[in-house]
């Protein structure tokens, strides 16, 4: 099963899903989780799984066949957003830029988080915004100065990812870089968290994954996360190295191609086996 959060009027509510739908945990659970994180203990999560799975075998109400836009980001407020920039050889050859020789990572702030449905809004200060489909590492538990070899055991699973990035502020200046990538809306996420261990069962590693960028239903750019120049355990434990990666923290591997978006537009991340994130453009007003 994946992990999800839904909207609601009461605020958002920890679910579960799979193919057969979703359940949200306070409809099934007398102590729900009041966050996705909670569910990243092994224990904690077999107890939902569990509940979820009885709902599922009695049918009724508590199954619920949600629209994508009913889901909220998995965490509204994770404590940290490692970005990945220039992690494709194609992208680099895009934007005419060297490829680096470590990790060019940078944070993004969680005022930018949105999730599936919201509207990605192009700020005034900037007239070339581009969306940028990415992996998600959703990290599972405290990761401190770990081995690449080790590193995605700290990774309780993944995701689909939207960054923008105000790129002509960026061409601007590269020290612009910042305030680029952390306009509200320019991180989406979601619309669930797929088990890692689900992914590697089913494929054996994440390097067969194909990340697309896609605009109006139309596939920009399309590559595998085996031609990353640094692979997702080389990202977990480098940035290991540099701070603690708490759970909940995530990781945007890197996109295998940015395209520029307008008002009216619909951007997409598309990865098959974990899933299809959708937002719509709007210009904000100054």
């Amino acid at each position: 099963m994946h992990i999800a959060s839904l909207r609601s009027d009461q605020g958002d509510l920890v679910a579960l899903t799979d193919r057969r739908g979703t359940v949200a945990l306070p409809d099934v659970m007398d102590d729900p989780p009041d966050s996705i994180t909670e569910l990243f203990d092994a224990t904690r999560f077999e107890a939902a799984a569990a509940a979820a799975e009885r709902a599922f075998a009695e049918g009724g109400p508590r199954v619920r066949q949600p629209a994508p836009a009913e889901f909220a980001p998995p965490l509204r407020a994770p404590r940290k957003i490692w970005g990945i920039g220039l992690n494709y050889v194609d992208h680099a050859g895009d934007l005419s830029a060297p490829l680096p020789d470590e990790p060019a990572s940078f944070i993004k702030a969680d005022h930018t988080v949105i999730g599936p449905g919201e509207h990605i809004e192009l700020p005034w200060q900037s007239e070339r915004v581009t969306a940028e489909a990415e992996l998600g590492l959703v990290i599972g538990r405290l990761c401190r100065d770990v081995q690449e070899a080790d590193a995605l055991d700290y990774v309780w699973g993944v995701c689909c990812i939207l960054d923008q990035t105000a790129e002509d502020i960026l061409q601007r200046n590269p020290r612009f870089l910042t305030r680029s990538k952390n306009f509200p809306t320019f991180f989406s996420y979601g619309p669930t968290v797929v088990p890692l261990a689900e992914v590697l069962a089913s494929g054996g590693s994440l390097d067969a994954l194909e990340v697309s960028t896609v605009r109006n239903g139309e596939v920009h750019r399309t590559n595998t996360v085996s031609n990353m120049t640094f692979s997702p355990a080389h990202l977990v434990s480098f940035h290991s190295q540099v701070m603690p990666l708490f759970p909940g923290d995530v990781i945007s591997t890197g996109t295998p191609g940015a395209v520029v978006i307008e008002d009216g537009d619909v951007a997409e991340c598309r990865i098959p086996g974990v899933g299809t994130l959708t937002n719509p453009v709007r210009r904000r007003s100054r």
